[in-house]
Parts: structure tokens; sequence; C-alpha cells
């Protein structure tokens, strides 16, 4: 049998045709478009994601249609898909970096309160969160509001036309600000003051669950589908991350942290997400809104340019040494400073500073902004001397060096780079009964093929220039809501 992985991003979905053993036969990536129809907002068109979808499904599965064991996803999270009593698409998808809910998220972080939200949730309210976009649609579009029957995520929505089954899974609902996470459960709590019914949200699953067959339609008769995770749930198991305090880094549009957990916990002011794992277990995510994207923003953006090989030459011997500090906050910024106003920023710079020097401080800053969540992390008592590494930014070797650098902790390269829809190959074979659980597949599939370790003297450099970044955030606050 094979299995389909796909991964729903924000930019194009990418799906990828593997075998039982995890060796990678096809790749199939279809782009479709952003929209940003005012300032801070951030839509896409669910008939995209469709569209996409089918034409890599063609793709990957032509001539073994009958040998498609099982499908499954890793999905962009928080987005807002909404269908009226016919299942048509009401509007436009909320993506996960909309930023218009500025006045729902203080809302519920200080009129229903941080305190309640952590007891009902296990978490505060983000601009990103998919509660908040349900209060902005209760206030600002009633009519939209007033025809909402299904409330789904992303990836929910993909299985829905495979499937025609109506459900979620634990990692993905987690990020909606509904779930009450320590005992999977749907708050009552939350659909209240969200004013919508228990019955408009899904069917919860764990992520390796059997949701249904794919639909004759799609010509694959023996599918199973399995429900999935959310991105960042889906890359973990991609890389293997399922241990208890097992780490994992994603350098993609945004930049995650994520360290899985035996238990429940919850941090001290809920500065990091407390979701459920796709194990079936927890997890800790730290989460910056512009990751690698700072990168493709200073080499396309700036520099006019596609030659990202060339943008970094001559910059190792510049590493530690670097006196331009780079804010990287172009998309204002969830962990940990919860910030829809937060900007970007170059800092450090003198008549003589070159390209190359901010440059550098781009991939610095977004190392350093990574390094803010970790911390947290290892403040709440978890060791984080190793991690992995995916995300489109990991296939730099400098980035590479840098995060071990300034994290001060091996940086670990796996022998595949695919992420999320590897995470969903994997739960596919799991849903079809091929290994047992997520553990015997991880184990069987995912081998790390290099380690790159911190250099100590670099180490001792960049800890000096990290406690500098600590103060930048704090000294523009203020400057950023004036702006």
């Amino acid at each position: 049998m094979f299995y389909i992985g796909i991964d729903l991003g924000t930019s194009s979905l990418k799906g990828i045709l593997v075998s039982k053993t995890g060796g990678i036969i096809k790749e199939s990536t279809k782009f479709y478009d952003v929209s940003y129809p005012q300032d801070k907002w951030s839509e896409q068109n669910p008939a995209d994601w469709i569209n996409a979808m089918k034409l890599a499904l063609k793709e990957l599965s032509e001539g073994i249609e009958d040998e498609i064991g099982g499908i499954s996803f890793g999905g962009q999270m928080h987005g807002l898909v909404v269908l009226d009593e016919n299942d048509n698409v009401i509007r436009p998808c909320i993506l996960w970096n909309d930023g218009r809910t500025e006045k729902e998220t203080e809302y519920l972080n200080n009129v229903i309160g941080k305190e309640n939200l952590s007891k009902y949730t296990a978490n505060i309210a983000f601009a990103g969160f998919t509660l908040p976009k349900i209060l902005w649609m209760k206030n600002n579009e009633p009519e939209n509001f007033k025809k909402i029957k299904k409330i789904m995520l992303p990836k929910d929505y993909l299985a829905y036309v495979l499937t025609g089954k109506f459900t979620t899974d634990y990692s993905d609902a987690s990020g909606m600000l509904l779930l009450d996470v320590k005992n999977k459960k749907w708050s009552k709590e939350m659909c209240e003051i969200a004013g919508i019914s228990m019955d408009m949200l899904p069917e919860l699953h764990e992520s390796y669950d059997a949701i249904g067959m794919v639909k004759p339609e799609f010509g694959m008769k023996n599918c199973v589908v399995a429900i999935g995770g959310g991105d960042n749930a889906a890359a973990a198991i991609g890389t293997g991350t399922i241990a208890d305090g097992g780490c994992n880094i994603s350098l993609g549009t945004s930049g995650t942290v994520f360290i899985s957990m035996d238990k429940f916990f919850v941090d001290n002011g809920n500065k990091l997400h407390a979701f459920a794992h796709a194990t079936g277990k927890w997890h800790l995510m730290g989460c910056i809104l512009a990751a690698a994207s700072c990168n493709r923003w200073w080499v396309e953006n700036i520099q006019e340019s596609e030659d990202y090989a060339g943008a970094v030459r001559g910059m190792e011997d510049m590493v530690g040494e670097n006196n331009v500090f780079f804010l990287p906050y172009l998309s204002g910024e969830r962990s940990p400073h919860n910030d829809v106003n937060a900007r970007a920023a170059f800092i450090g710079m003198r008549a003589n500073t070159t390209k190359e020097e901010m440059g550098l401080a781009v991939l610095e800053g977004v190392s350093f902004a990574l390094r803010d969540c970790v911390e947290i992390a290892r403040n709440a008592g978890v060791t984080i001397n190793k991690t992995t590494l995916c995300g489109g930014g990991a296939k730099s070797k400098l980035w590479q060096q840098i995060l071990a650098d300034i994290l001060d902790a091996d940086v670990c390269l796996l022998n595949t780079e695919q992420g999320p829809s590897f995470g969903g190959a994997i739960l596919a074979m799991v849903a079809n009964k091929e290994y047992k659980d997520v553990k015997e597949a991880c184990d069987n599939i995912i081998k790390v093929k290099e380690v790159i370790h911190p250099r100590k003297d670099i180490v001792a450099k960049y800890n000096k220039k990290y406690e500098i970044f600590k103060q930048l955030y704090p000294a523009l606050k203020d400057i950023y809501k004036q702006i």
C-alpha cells in the first residue's frame, strides 16, 4: 500500500506519495493566492484549496488508485471556515495571520479575563485564534454570522469534502479557543461566549483516527482518511518529536517551537500555547508570526533577488560579531508578546553598515525570537539541549548553525524535510493499521542524518547579544501603538 500526506499551507498545498517504509515516491505542489482586502486582513478562498487538492491527488494516485491505503493532513491552524445550511462557504476563510481581531482579543483577555480563559481552555486569546474571528463576524458581519451551521478549520474542510464527515482533531481544535484542552472536549462556557451552539462544531478525534473512506468520485476505493493534525503537530510527527521533552523548530512562513509533553502542562502566564499533540498526548508551542518569510522579504522584496545562496555569501565570518539587530515582527507577533501592533525594525545601523550585516541580522533576529519561546519552556523546567528542524528555512546551512549557536542546542537534521505532509502520511499509515501506533511508525521511519553542534565561543557571544535583544521590544512597545 501507498499513503498520501497533504500539507495545506498558506501559499500552497503540498502532497507527497509515500511507501509504507517512508520512502517518498512522488510530490505535487499547487499554489494559490492570499488576499489582503484591508490593513491587517488575510483571507483565502477555500475553493482554491479544494481545486489544489483534487489536482494533487490525481497526480499522486495516477495509475495506482486502488493501492492508496490512506490519506491524512497537516493543515494551517486557526483559520475560520464557515458553512451555511446548504454546505456553502459563507465567506472567505480568515487566516491564522489575520490581525483584524484586536478588539475581540482584548475583550476576551480583559473582560472575560485571562484567568477564566485559561481555566476553560488552558490558553489565553491571541488575535490569530479562531474564536476572536467568530466574535468579529458576530460584531461586523451579523447577517453572515446568522447563516452559520458548521464551523471548521482549513484541513477539516478538505476532509469533509473527501469523506462527508464533519470532524476535527484535538491538536488543531486546541487553537480555536473553544476546546477544553485538558479534558479534550468542547467548552460549553466558551461556546456561550462565542454565541454559537455546540452542534456547529465538528466531532472530535485523535489525529490518527480513521474518520471514513474517500468518496467514490475521487477514484480511490480502498482509501481510508485520517483526520490528521494542525500543521505543527503533524510536522512534529513527521520529525519524530513525540517523546517527553522532545523539541522541533519549524522555519516556515511562521516559526514555531514545538515541545512534546507526556503530561498536560500550562506555563505561568500562558505565554506558550498548551495544546493537544497528534500522538494523543500534549505539547507546548511558541509561535512567531514571521520566520522564513522575513528572509524572503529581505532577499526578494528589498534586494529584488531570488539568489538566496548569494544573499548569505560572506556572512559566515561575521557570525557573533554583528552589531545590527533585527526585530522580526513583520506580521505583528504572537509568542511571547501577543501584540498585533508590533512591527519589524533594524537597530544599530551606522553609515558603513552593509547589506550583509543587515541580512545576517534578519537570520539572527528570527533565531532570537525563537529563543524567546525556548527560554519560557526552560524557565518552566523543561530541558532543551537538542531540537529537530524543518521548514523551508531549514535548508540554509548558515541558519542551521546560527540556530544551534543562539539556542546553545544541537540541531538535528533528518532523512526527510517534508514536515507536515510527511506527518500526515504517517498518521494515514496508523489509521490503516500499517503500524500499531505513532511511536512504532516514527521509530521505523524517521532517522537523524546530521547533527549541528553549537560552538561554545560563538554561544557566549550570542548570549550577550540576546540580553540586548530582549530589551528591544519593551523599548519600542509604546511606539508601535502610536504607529
